[in-house]
């Protein structure tokens, strides 16, 4: 089973990608789950959400403690959150990012094996909004393969609609743009 964990911040679109991911891995015969981790927070307020893939069925609902990849949707939170704790010892995190791995990792301490993507940059150009969900979802399915892409896109198509180009350019983009740590 991969377990992953969706560190951003209120309204910037992580429990919507998580969701999308399980959907998209739904659509592909496997069993997925996704839910978001957030009280009463408001927008811009740090949020967590959880997904998990696997061909088994999954009888865990509780909060993924232990991912196999993190995403960091918003770079700010960087500074404020742990956004390895309990990461494993194989896992990755894919950060939204204009620092390299080799400075995530000397200055901020991060573990495991670091992607990073300007995803504000992309979104921003592509959207015209920084909002990095989609955007953070290519370089997700470009590091592992988790679910297909087209698969992936075609829920884009499906939730957004008529503004869908956008997040999939963004998306588009994000895969051939992320930087994978050797």
């Amino acid at each position: 089973m991969l377990e992953l964990r969706f560190h951003g911040r209120g309204g910037q679109g992580s429990v919507t990608s998580a969701e999308l991911l399980a959907l998209a891995a739904i659509a592909e015969g496997k069993f997925a789950q996704s839910f978001p981790s957030f009280g009463p927070e408001r927008r811009g307020a740090p949020v967590k959400a959880y997904a998990r893939i696997s061909d088994e069925k999954i009888r865990d609902r509780t909060a993924v403690t232990s991912p196999n990849i993190t995403l960091v949707l918003d770079p700010s939170l960087l500074s404020i959150v742990d956004t390895s704790e309990g990461l494993a010892d194989d896992g990755i995190q894919i950060v939204n990012t204009t620092h390299n791995a080799k400075f995530l990792r000397e200055e901020l301490g991060m573990k495991g094996k670091l992607v990073t993507v300007d995803a504000n940059k992309i979104a921003a150009e592509e959207i015209g909004r920084v909002i990095t969900n989609t955007t953070m979802l290519g370089a997700l399915i470009k590091v592992t393969g988790i679910v297909e892409k087209e698969m992936l896109i075609e829920r884009l198509k499906i939730r957004f609609g008529r503004i869908a180009e956008g997040n999939i350019n963004a998306f588009n983009r994000s895969f051939d743009e992320c930087v994978i740590e050797e």
